[in-house]
């Protein structure tokens, strides 16, 4: 195993790859590893910069970190998505391909069977996987829907660099098994629903034996022996009785 190193990431991954048949997954991959070459290319990174993992329905590259990101991301921003454009406005429906993009960067070590290994790649992939970049891309009219992990919009995209417009980034966040994965999505963030948050209890209600909730308000008429054996309390209610502490000593 080597020692790992500083790399910049880029993922790719098709939507709905598994929907199609052996001979459109065929035609997709073929169109994939085009548009990563012309990426590439057009960012200035050739062959002897970079390393490439298969997916499958996706591609993982890993470039040199001397490598300007800048030069990637507005190849991202600006031409990837031409070019999608430009294949499918020639392909039947079964051949459209879009694409989720993620940019990354941090620590890689390569094993012994060529195999990558490191935490800032799995981070990249959990934001690959995520549900708000799969939504993006299913809400919108172009063929790709890009993020870039916390790290690349610290260094990057915050500086406002040209061709890079900070203003089109919105911050999200990613949950994932190793906890939550703050990342940044070029475009409106996707539609969500709103969820209510739950009503907290209001102060002084407990569980009661039977798992409702009882209250205590004003003069406890039914308190006999430290138990109350009425059904109702003045300013509340309670199904059955409950027991009260004797002394300091009871409460626990």
């Amino acid at each position: 195993m080597t020692d790992p190193l500083n790399r910049n990431l880029l993922l790719l991954d098709i939507e709905k790859f598994s929907d199609r048949d052996d001979v459109e997954q065929a035609y997709l991959r073929r169109m994939l590893y085009d548009v990563v070459e012309r990426v590439l290319q057009e960012a200035g990174i050739d062959q002897t910069r970079h390393l490439r993992a298969d997916r499958g329905d996706g591609v993982l590259v890993m470039i040199d970190a001397n490598t300007p990101l800048t030069a990637l991301l507005r190849v991202l921003l600006t031409e990837a998505p031409a070019q999608l454009r430009a294949v499918n406005r020639m392909a039947s429906s079964a051949a459209q391909i879009r694409l989720r993009a993620v940019v990354a960067t941090g620590y890689v070590t390569v094993d012994a069977t060529d195999g990558w290994v490191g935490s800032d790649l799995n981070h990249a992939c959990r934001l690959l996987d995520a549900d708000g970049l799969r939504a993006a891309l299913r809400e919108r009219t172009e063929d790709i829907a890009l993020c870039v992990s916390e790290p690349v919009y610290t260094g990057i995209v915050r500086h406002d660099h040209t061709g890079i417009p900070r203003s089109a980034f919105h911050g999200f966040t990613v949950e994932s098994k190793n906890g939550p994965l703050k990342a940044w999505l070029y475009g409106p963030l996707p539609a969500v629903s709103a969820t209510s948050a739950p009503e907290p209890p209001r102060r002084g209600a407990g569980p009661s034996p039977s798992g409702g909730q009882v209250e205590f308000r004003g003069t406890n008429n039914g308190v006999v022996a430290h138990q109350i054996t009425g059904p109702i309390i003045q300013g509340g209610a309670i199904n059955g009785g409950i027991s009260l502490p004797t002394d300091r000593g009871d409460r626990g």
